[in-house]
């Protein structure tokens, strides 16, 4: 039986993220995070994390605008990343935009039928110059 080093019982195995998130821009209303590499469970965590201290530092925050260009891979998993990040901006009444370029993130979405869940802003060669809008945007009850 392998037993985990002493010390490390609780620690789990758990693949390193072959993604960079960060912060390009923010102001008090506004923020953009760009992603580099594969969106895939293993990504779930640095995400949710930046977006938690970025939701918990700019309270005025009314738009993100989530860079995917550079991601390389994006699995069922990424796309659960990205509805968490959604999830978490909507009662907030937060827009989420995703900027897309490459198929690595456009085609899962349209697949899954997520693509018309966010605002996408379609940065690849052969798209249209308006922005899909989301179409199932969350009402505002008072």
């Amino acid at each position: 039986m392998n037993r985990a080093p002493v010390g490390q019982e609780g620690v789990m195995d758990e693949p390193a993220p072959d993604i960079a998130v960060t912060v390009t821009e923010q102001d008090a209303e506004h923020a953009e995070v760009r992603l580099v590499g594969e969106l895939t469970e293993a990504a779930r965590r640095p995400l949710v994390r930046t977006m938690t201290d970025l939701l918990l530092s700019a309270p005025q925050l009314r738009r993100v605008l989530l860079d995917t260009c550079s991601v390389t891979f994006m699995n069922s998993a990424g796309m659960s990343a990205l509805v968490q990040v959604l999830k978490m901006c909507q009662p907030r009444g937060i827009d989420l935009e995703l900027a897309v370029h490459g198929t690595e993130v456009s085609r899962p979405l349209q697949l899954s039928g997520l693509w018309h869940r966010f605002t996408i802003i379609d940065r690849r060669d052969d798209a249209p110059d308006t922005v899909h809008e989301a179409t199932h945007k969350r009402t505002e009850h008072s």
